[in-house]
């Protein structure tokens, strides 16, 4: 599936018989090699919501929340049958609980959990940066020339900064466009590469840009790397925040592991 362009493999685990080691998981998510695709996410059973989002980064470990493979896991419920048991799809995905809707065709607004940690006036190289954790941890940077930006090589130096983020981070290289928009570069922890999309990114984005007061309201538009455009939704308390966009299947098959 592609949410946005962030791409998944999204397996229907609802019985529980597939149990897949790191290594397995590294091996289908390889590009060119194996199916190839940011992540890997396994639909289980849960007592505590509709299902469980099991997500695996592409190197194949436990990742923290992904906001595009979220709205993949959920649109993939909607089209294997599985109903909500209130108005909205509740899932687990890792220790949070969220909500989320199926707003249109092949379209999802998944409801996030406050943010935290916001930081500003950090000094990274040459590069004055912001943080902020939004399910996942992600360094903000604003650059007037985000296409001529070296994202993997820029990116993979401040990710790997321990002294400054001991368990790692995402990178995005931001580009306000308008009052009201905002175009993202992302540099994913776990992929280990720039990413077509990042939707915790793209929240993390659109909420430290009204926060420096760089745009002026919301909804903002996110347009990602793959030319889609996410909305993020947030109230002046940035306690209810919702991502919005697109999520395809591309594809279905069978792999022999």
């Amino acid at each position: 599936m592609s949410g946005a362009g962030n791409d998944f493999i999204v397996i229907d685990n609802l019985r529980g018989r597939i149990n897949l080691d790191h290594e397995q998981i590294r091996a289908m998510c390889t590009r060119r090699t194996g199916i190839g695709a940011d992540g890997l996410i396994l639909i289980e059973n849960t007592d505590n919501g509709d299902f469980r989002m099991n997500y695996h980064n592409a190197d194949g470990f436990p990742g923290s929340m992904c906001g595009n493979g979220g709205r993949c896991a959920v649109y993939f419920a909607f089209m294997i049958g599985i109903t909500p048991f209130g108005e909205r799809y509740v899932f687990e995905a890792g220790s949070g609980r969220y909500e989320a809707d199926v707003t249109d065709e092949e379209t999802v607004r998944l409801h996030m959990l406050p943010p935290s940690d916001f930081r500003s006036g950090l000094q990274i190289g040459d590069w004055p940066c912001h943080f902020v954790n939004t399910g996942s941890p992600h360094v903000i940077i604003y650059t007037e020339g985000l296409d001529e930006v070296d994202v993997y090589g820029e990116g993979k130096s401040i990710r790997h900064r321990k002294d400054y983020f001991p368990e790692g981070t995402n990178v995005n290289f931001v580009q306000v466009t308008a009052p009201d928009s905002i175009s993202v570069r992302t540099f994913e922890r776990g992929v280990e590469d720039e990413t077509l999309a990042c939707g915790t990114g793209a929240v993390a984005c659109a909420l430290m840009s009204h926060r420096l007061g760089l745009v002026a309201s919301s909804p903002v538009s996110v347009k990602v790397r793959s030319g889609d455009i996410l909305e993020v939704g947030f109230n002046d308390e940035m306690d209810e925040i919702y991502l919005e966009g697109p999520a395809r299947t591309v594809y279905q098959g069978t792999i022999t592991i």
